[in-house]
């Protein structure tokens, strides 16, 4: 025989009181006596009741969610982001509905999370298209981009500056006397590569003196197979190190010179942006940008949690600090 869920008539029942002093018991309202909320916190321990996170939010016109757009649940920096996120709405008592929207349909992602009635969205996607725009334009709910840029600039953002980041591992790699430097990169159709991270790796060549050379610029997929993949065109393009924007990927450039006899960081220097622990994993260990990506995350849906209860944001655009590790896949 199914067990019977309690409901909060059955406390109410059990307690002697109406279902709107349970109600307000559960909802933190201190108008009740001490003991009446003693008596209803006794009964809740004892039948195990459960408040319907769905009726209440009925009752109040809040879900109490947050919908989080995440383009791919698999890799480790949106991992990280999603963790700082949870951490903070887990402290405001916010639930998290989890959307992976592959980069491809982030548009009919939003769309869904709306019509599930979320109190705000989360978005890290690295695709910003007019259409996105359009729907969280006409959203009713408040939308923060965590780990996420717009040039247009229309929502409250938490980043690192990119340009900078790529910039200055981009000049230690020329201090130590490169001057054939590949860039390797996901999609160069994605704002947060072309015209955030390509640009800090081409005004490091400029103020060096470097010629930009496009045959010495890759782009793949955020995944380690194809980073692997292409290393051949990158030791073919006469190249002798790499600033790579991603961690799998660029463990798999990594592994891709060492399979073929490349010494790192003798013959071949590799330097990547996140900083995840794929860092720590690989041999020789992956210099880095350092990116408080746990941070990014919080901080992010500290802003939204503002948002949503109409609080004011001291800006709407946080740069965090970054800094760089250095490790065995680079001489400086």
């Amino acid at each position: 025989m199914e067990k019977q869920a309690v409901t909060i008539y059955d406390v109410a029942r059990e307690a002697g009181v109406s279902m709107a002093t349970v109600s307000r018991v559960v909802n933190g309202n201190t108008n009740v006596r001490s003991e009446t909320k003693d008596k209803v916190e006794a009964v809740i321990a004892n039948l195990n009741y459960r408040p319907n996170a769905v009726a209440r939010g009925l009752a109040s016109r809040k879900s109490t969610t947050v919908g989080i757009v995440i383009p791919d649940v698999t890799n480790i920096y949106f991992s990280e982001l999603s963790r700082g996120i949870d951490d903070v709405a887990r402290m405001y008592n916010y639930q998290i509905i989890l959307a992976n929207s592959e980069e491809k349909n982030a548009s009919e992602v939003v769309e869904s999370l709306l019509s599930k009635q979320v109190d705000g969205i989360l978005y890290m996607g690295n695709i910003i298209d007019d259409r996105l725009r359009e729907e969280l334009d006409k959203s009713n709910v408040p939308v923060v981009l965590s780990g996420s840029v717009d040039l247009k600039n229309q929502k409250p953002s938490v980043n690192i500056d990119y340009i900078s980041a790529v910039q200055e591992i981009t000049e230690k790699l020329i201090a130590s006397g490169h001057k054939k430097i590949s860039f390797i990169s996901g999609p160069l159709n994605q704002t947060i590569n072309s015209d955030f991270k390509l640009k800090g790796y081409q005004n490091a060549l400029e103020d060096a003196g470097i010629e930009y050379d496009e045959d010495l610029i890759f782009a793949g997929e955020y995944e380690y197979e194809s980073g692997y993949q292409l290393g051949d065109e990158i030791r073919d393009s006469g190249a002798t190190a790499s600033v790579v924007v991603d961690d799998e990927m660029a463990a798999g450039v990594l592994n891709y010179m060492t399979d073929n006899n490349v010494k790192i960081p003798d013959n071949f220097e590799v330097v990547t942006v996140n900083n995840s622990h794929i860092t720590l994993m690989t041999r020789p260990q992956l210099s880095s940008v350092i990116q408080p990506i746990y941070d990014i995350g919080a901080v992010s849906m500290r802003m939204l949690t503002k948002l949503m209860n109409n609080e004011e944001l001291e800006t709407s655009e946080v740069l965090l600090a970054h800094g760089y590790a250095k490790r065995e896949s680079t001489k400086n």
